[in-house]
């Protein structure tokens, strides 16, 4: 991996090791992109006033998240399919961001169970919950997160109807994958990531399997998933959960400042300002563009996150400047996971601190406190 530089090589190494569907699953966004597409154009239009003469020998990127220490203000984000990038991604994945002292979310649609990570991990992590029509099946997913000891819960409040993905539809995009002649011969040719998956602990929704009385079919499965997203979610389930919930929580899926008002008189401890990776609402504004006055709304009362279009130190930086705490990346550490397993991950990680420090020097700029509007350029 030493010619590797940038997540976009990751993201090349990933295309070529992995079958295009569950590539293009985790790479492509909503209908027309619109909103993919700015998340990450949007971030990169904000520049940096360059600044010279500052002792700049004392870089440091540690900070805290959610109250706890932290080696540098980045998140990995709930995934689905992880495990179906690489086999047990989920695993790897969260080994991969404990190693780095950073967080790890694992995804309710996740591969690996929550007891399968929590068997093979050291530390707590993350739960991502869905809320499906089902409440007695989430409570009792919430139940197993906390036996799981996990140490967040993630709500994620913006998935109610589900954004045509065209490229999972043209791919026949299926768990376990449906057999057609093109996918034959796409598997054929990635004999390494077949066999990685096959030594897998599961080729299923780990979480969800078993669920269904009487049958681990994947076709009823499959069934009863498209059917429970619950269109009446509101914000007095918010409180149901925190009934049942113990720990700390967090909103994912605010973009609109009366939402954030809204998110605050939860109690929940962060919000995540996301419009889902663009994976949802296509002509959504970019994160970025809602950032600062989410952040100039409710950054006092709440630990404001932020995810969307993150593929660099210097998506981080901007993030960071216009009042976020911390940043999740999702395509950008799946790439390495992809590309590379574990180390993979771990290699997308060190990438984004390494371009981090290095943004934070030529700024003028030590610790990540410091980090505020006055190193964006006007």
């Amino acid at each position: 991996m030493k010619h590797i530089t940038c997540i976009e090589d990751l993201r090349q190494v990933h295309r070529r090791k992995v079958p295009k569907a569950f590539f293009d699953y985790a790479d492509r966004g909503s209908y027309a992109e619109e909103t993919l597409r700015a998340n990450v154009d949007d971030l990169q239009q904000i520049k940096f006033r360059q600044r010279i003469l500052v002792d700049v020998s004392k870089r440091d990127l540690s900070t805290s998240i959610l109250g706890e220490p932290a080696a540098l203000p980045l998140i990995l984000a709930p995934v689905g399919l992880t495990g179906m990038q690489f086999g047990d991604g989920e695993i790897h994945a969260c080994r991969a961001a404990h190693a780095a002292n950073i967080p790890y979310t694992l995804s309710t649609m996740s591969i690996c169970s929550i007891e399968d990570v929590a068997a093979n991990v050291d530390k707590p992590f993350w739960f991502q919950l869905y809320v499906m029509k089902d409440r007695g099946f989430i409570k009792a997913l919430i139940e197993r997160a906390i036996a799981a000891k996990c140490s967040a819960l993630v709500l994620t409040v913006d998935l109610q109807v589900i954004g045509q993905r065209h490229a999972d539809i043209k791919n026949g995009m299926t768990v376990p994958p449906e057999w057609t002649l093109s996918k034959l011969v796409d598997f054929a040719t990635k004999p390494a990531w077949v066999s990685g998956v096959l030594r897998g602990k599961r080729r299923t929704f780990g979480n969800l399997a078993g669920h269904l009385k009487g049958t681990d079919d994947i076709t009823a499965l499959g069934t009863w998933i498209a059917t429970q997203f619950d269109t009446t979610l509101n914000w007095k389930d918010v409180e149901w959960i925190r009934s049942i919930w113990p720990g700390k929580l967090v909103l994912k899926g605010i973009l609109d400042v009366e939402d954030a008002e809204e998110a605050v008189k939860t109690g929940a401890q962060a919000m995540v300002v996301s419009n889902h990776g663009g994976r949802q609402l296509d002509g959504a504004p970019s994160s970025i563009e809602v950032l600062p006055e989410i952040a100039d709304a409710v950054g006092s009362q709440m630990e404001i996150l932020f995810d969307g279009g993150i593929r660099s130190g210097q998506d981080v930086m901007r993030a960071l400047a216009l009042g976020a705490k911390s940043c999740m990346i999702g395509r950008a550490y799946i790439h390495g996971l992809g590309a590379y397993g574990g180390p993979g991950v771990a290699k997308a990680i060190d990438l984004i601190a390494k371009e981090l420090s290095v943004t934070m020097g030529l700024c003028g700029v030590n610790k990540i406190a410091e980090i505020d509007d006055h190193v964006i350029a006007v």
